[in-house]
């Protein structure tokens, strides 16, 4: 059982204190210095138009409604002519609005295509706030700041279905020697 002397709180909180005084302050000259981010770091949000299929899942997943997607359905010809003929969803508009937006991060999360990421860019100031409503082709630009994935752990353990078809692989190419050998 720990002895309560009356006053040690305040003794750390004043050997803290001290501490701190003795250390040279440094400031960050921002503008003219940018900052060192964190590898994963957040900053905004950028679409890889290319890989959204209008499945709206960021839009009704978002809580706080800040994504707009607007599409039409377009009809594309049979390739065989007893097919029919498919439709698919071609994406007009695809805005964010900054304003609103709480950075959570499940709208990337729940994009089973991934068509959104998280780019490390984090100047995008204006002056109105109605600019802060970026589309489809400003968070195009985005999509070019956004850092490659980590390379994997080269000790990590290979993954299962790797794995399984190597040994497939290795069996199909044993049955194929022996079968030469057998020729």
């Amino acid at each position: 059982m720990a002895l309560n002397i009356p006053g040690t709180g305040l003794a750390k909180g004043l050997a803290v204190t001290l501490r701190t005084m003795t250390r040279k302050s440094v400031t960050a000259q921002y503008p003219e210095v940018q900052p060192v981010l964190p590898p994963r770091s957040r900053g905004v949000i950028a679409l890889l138009e290319e890989n959204c299929t209008v499945c709206m899942l960021c839009a009704r997943e978002c809580p706080d409604w800040c994504i707009y997607i607007d599409s039409h359905k377009e009809t594309l010809p049979a390739a065989d002519p007893n097919a029919r003929a498919r439709t698919r969803n071609v994406l007009d508009r695809f805005a964010i609005d900054f304003s609103l937006c709480m950075y959570c991060g499940i709208c990337i999360e729940v994009c089973p295509f991934d068509a959104l990421f998280w780019s490390p860019e984090f100047e995008y100031a204006e002056t109105d706030i109605l600019e802060l409503t970026h589309e489809r082709d400003r968070l195009r630009e985005w999509m070019w700041t956004v850092p490659a994935p980590p390379a994997l752990d080269p000790a990590a353990e290979e993954p299962k279905e790797i794995a399984t078809a190597r040994k497939a692989a290795e069996k199909l190419a044993a049955a194929a020697a022996q079968e030469g050998e057998d020729a």
